[in-house]
């Protein structure tokens, strides 16, 4: 198989983690895998997996890649809300490409247990939910400052916490909670 990220070198039968099969490229030393050579790998060797702390260079495909065992365009994913890296996947055969450095990456990040996962829809919405999160705190932050939001937030969660919560969040809102007169 051709590489699908280089398109020089080709694919030679390999392994990522001992008795963990891929095929590394000749030539860019990426990695193509397949989700169940990975999945199979993982039920026996999840505790042999360290996270890693080796020096590494992280590399990531900005175009779209075609998958070497179909030909079709492959899927890019987020892997986290920390950063804007993606892998490449391809669900006609399940197969993920790893650019150089990629797979050192998820064991740094503590994702290299969760490879699999990274390419299911509640992985993906859980991503853009965090994104969202984290899009109306910074905005409440630069409505309210880091303090004041900060004390909001307190007293939310204890708000929260109080079973008569109706009758507390009334009388925080009353113009006056000591008249009996309407407004």
């Amino acid at each position: 198989m051709k590489c699908p990220s280089c398109k020089v070198g080709t694919l030679a039968p390999s392994f990522i983690e001992s008795g963990f099969r891929g095929h590394q490229c000749t030539h860019c030393k990426g990695h193509w895998l397949y989700i169940d050579d990975y999945v199979g790998w993982l039920e026996g060797n999840s505790t042999q997996l360290k996270d890693g702390v080796a020096e590494y260079e992280l590399e990531d495909t900005k175009t779209a890649m075609v998958c070497p065992a179909t030909g079709a365009v492959m899927q890019k994913f987020r892997i986290s809300n920390d950063t804007t890296h993606k892998l490449d996947y391809s669900a006609q055969v399940g197969g993920v490409w790893l650019d150089p450095g990629e797979w050192q990456y998820l064991k740094d990040q503590g994702l290299a247990h969760s490879l699999n996962k990274v390419f299911t829809d509640q992985w993906q919405q859980l991503l853009r939910d965090n994104d969202t999160k984290q899009s109306f705190e910074r905005l409440y932050v630069s409505k309210f400052g880091e303090e004041d939001y900060a004390k909001l937030k307190e007293i939310r969660a204890w708000l929260h916490s109080k079973e008569n919560k109706i009758d507390l969040r009334s009388y925080l809102l009353a113009e006056d909670p000591y008249s009996v007169r309407s407004s």
